[in-house]
């Protein structure tokens, strides 16, 4: 096999190498099947048996009370911007409010308004984004038909570590980066959505979980695709869902329970790898600049500028020549973006650590 290198892309990213050779080992036929994954039926026991598997683990994982669904669909969470006011706010006669801490956040809203009456709560734009409202800055409206906010902002490198207080009101959670990154309160959501491509297997599925008593609210008229009563009601499979990913995602939850032992190890794991790299930025004097506030950076994208932007390209360049891939940072903040999902070694983050340290020497 050829060496792999250490992969930080925000996204499709980095999956854990045993699930990759389990589903290499199996792609050609199935256990007990006889057939490849690539070509099952939907509508087979045995994609049953994954669908039932996957959300039993990811039940398990989050603690997932029965009184939630879990949907696999598709669309990323790009389609979620839309179908969550599509069902939730069209009709209703209420506004919704929006928590705005990034550039996931700041799409989310713009679709929402096209449904309805739309209220940022919070915008961090004049702040470029670098850091977290404070609960004290929050005031949402208690007869809202529901509040949203993104969970982690991939490209700003900020992250939400207590979930808004907003009453009775739904709190809808965009999660895509820091799903199953730790453990969270699933009470305190109504519907919370991620696209897989970050921590739970490849892009095309975007697991949905959703308060029951929520289907109730959707309104008639909208087509049964983006109706997420309809979507429950047929399991995930009211069309072809991508089978393949929903597999591949059976089997990252089957490596956080069996491998890292769950969600407060995962969380455990991340903290660790995350400090050694803002430990670097931190002592650097200076030559390296952390973009979100301290209290505020994530667990799972660090971004970083540096003093002098004319030797970025060097950077990345030799960082390459190192087996060190995908560091160049957003358009938007500029230097550099390491995201250090669940599945990234902490081999990979102690070279790129090593390899930071031995460019300010050489730069400084």
């Amino acid at each position: 096999m050829e060496k792999r290198v250490y992969n930080f892309s925000p996204g499709p990213a980095v999956l854990p190498l045993s699930v990759l050779k389990e589903a290499q080992e199996h792609l050609i036929s199935l256990p007990g099947v006889g057939m490849s994954i690539l070509e099952i039926s939907h509508r087979s026991k045995y994609f049953k048996e994954i669908l039932d598997e996957v959300k039993t683990n990811l039940r398990t994982l989050l603690s997932i009370p029965e009184h939630y669904a879990i949907l696999f669909l598709q669309g990323g969470a790009t389609q979620q911007f839309s179908l969550v006011p599509m069902n939730f706010l069209r009709g209703s006669g209420k506004s919704s409010d929006y928590v705005v801490t990034g550039s996931w956040g700041k799409k989310a809203i713009k679709v929402a308004q096209a449904e309805g009456s739309v209220n940022a709560v919070w915008n961090g734009a004049s702040e470029n984004f670098k850091r977290i409202p404070q609960a004290a800055e929050l005031k949402f409206d208690p007869n809202a038909a529901y509040a949203h906010f993104t969970s982690n902002e991939t490209i700003q490198g900020v992250q939400f570590f207590e979930e808004p207080n907003v009453g009775d009101v739904p709190l809808i959670c965009d999660a895509s980066s820091d799903f199953l990154c730790r453990p969270i309160a699933m009470e305190k959501y109504g519907l919370l959505y991620a696209g897989a491509q970050k921590n739970a297997g490849p892009a095309g599925v975007t697991i949905v979980i959703i308060r029951n008593d929520l289907l109730e609210r959707i309104p008639d008229g909208i087509h049964e695709i983006f109706n997420y009563r309809e979507l429950v009601k047929n399991d995930s499979t009211l069309n072809t869902p991508p089978v393949f990913a929903v597999y591949v995602v059976m089997l990252v939850t089957r490596w956080l329970l069996n491998h890292i032992g769950g969600l407060a190890k995962m969380e455990e794991i991340n903290r660790r790898k995350a400090q050694v790299l803002y430990d670097a930025i931190d002592q650097s004097g200076g030559f390296y600049k952390g973009h979100a506030a301290k209290e505020d950076r994530s667990l799972m994208n660090v971004t970083w500028t540096m003093t002098n932007p004319e030797i970025e390209q060097e950077f990345i360049a030799n960082a390459q020549g190192r087996g060190l891939y995908e560091l160049k940072g957003h358009r938007s903040v500029g230097g550099f973006r390491a995201s250090i999902y669940n599945a990234m070694p902490i081999e990979g983050i102690e070279l790129l650590r090593d390899y930071m340290i031995e460019f300010q020497k050489q730069h400084g």
